[in-house]
């Protein structure tokens, strides 16, 4: 189950204030509570309803794109926002079906970013071949980790996940290493494997592959320099974590020191002045599809916001996972 492992031990840009010298420990009060989930487990979960969307279309014998699935349910998202996308037109539409947007939990905003706001209400969805930007912030990888679990091309369908949002190839591709990873470890990899297969075989296969790969090549060369102590000054050498390459590097360092370790590796990556809240989310999926979620310390799983409805989704994409393997 990979999304117990989002954690969400944010403070989003402001950890650093009133923090002991040590650095974040433990959850940290956020929108009103400790253990709150932010926007990427909100579009984790919708990217999870658009694939379950697609899996049930797809076993009734309709035909379903699940790109498209997955963009319908971002649109949902949107709406959790408060945000309509047909308000050019005069008229509110209805409520978007289905479960997620019905949760009070996800009716709110958590610092959603502007780039996944924007290319939604755009109306139009966006693709490699017609991008509608060229961002690669991290909005595009932080929420694909459910595609490791059940898609079949899991590389390909995280790129066109996440290009519907982030038109540079850094945007897209980021996401789509991330989750070939996942499905290389739920295939019974090494982490090691998982990731060197993802990066150094599947990656340069595709166009325009240079910077997310110099990015994550340098993280992957990084973990195996023992000379070189895992700190937060050492996750800063990797960037910010704002644009996909970089948190993707980020959480492959910081996984790759930490393979043992849930919580140094969730701690490690969350300890650090750039996008924390989405560096340690997608460690989270790494090192949480690699030891499940025994590995979560007890006192942080208890504490988390929507924790019986993650399991729920969780659930349900298991099922869908074990259908396709008949």
């Amino acid at each position: 189950m990979l999304w117990e492992q989002q954690s969400s031990l944010i403070l989003l840009n402001e950890f650093g204030s009133g923090l002991a010298k040590s650095g974040l420990t433990d959850y940290a009060i956020a929108y009103g509570r400790l253990g709150a989930i932010t926007d990427d487990t909100q579009m984790t979960l919708f990217t999870a309803e658009g694939l379950l969307r697609s899996h049930d279309l797809t076993s009734d014998g309709s035909i379903s794109d699940p790109a498209e699935a997955i963009h319908q349910s971002y649109l949902g998202w949107l709406y959790t926002q408060r945000i309509i996308i047909d308000e050019r037109f005069g008229e509110q539409p209805a409520a978007p079906s289905g479960w997620l947007v019905t949760l009070p939990e996800l009716n709110s905003r958590r610092a959603a970013g502007r780039t996944c706001i924007s290319a939604l209400h755009s109306g139009r969805m966006g693709t490699v071949i017609n991008p509608l930007n060229n961002s690669k912030g991290c909005g595009g990888v932080m929420r694909v980790a459910p595609v490791g679990l059940i898609a079949e091309n899991p590389f390909i369908l995280a790129r066109d996940a996440a290009a519907i949002t982030h038109g540079h190839p850094a945007g897209y591709l980021s996401a789509a290493v991330l989750a070939l990873i996942i499905s290389n470890i739920l295939k019974d990899a090494s982490l090691y494997d998982a990731i060197c297969q993802a990066v150094y075989e599947e990656l340069p296969r595709h166009n325009n592959f240079e910077e997310t790969f110099a990015a994550l090549n340098r993280a992957i060369q990084l973990a195996g320099d023992k000379s070189v102590e895992p700190s937060p000054e050492t996750i800063e050498s990797l960037g910010g974590g704002w644009i996909g390459e970089e948190a993707l590097a980020i959480a492959i360092y910081c996984s790759l020191v930490h393979e043992n370790d849930f919580g140094k590796a969730i701690l490690l990556s969350v300890n650090h002045s750039g996008d924390s809240d989405s560096t340690g989310a997608i460690t989270g999926n790494i090192i949480g599809a690699l030891h499940g979620i025994d590995a979560i310390p007890s006192h942080w799983l208890e504490r988390l916001e929507l924790k019986a409805e993650i399991e729920q989704v969780a659930d349900d994409l298991h099922a869908a996972m074990l259908q396709t393997l008949l």
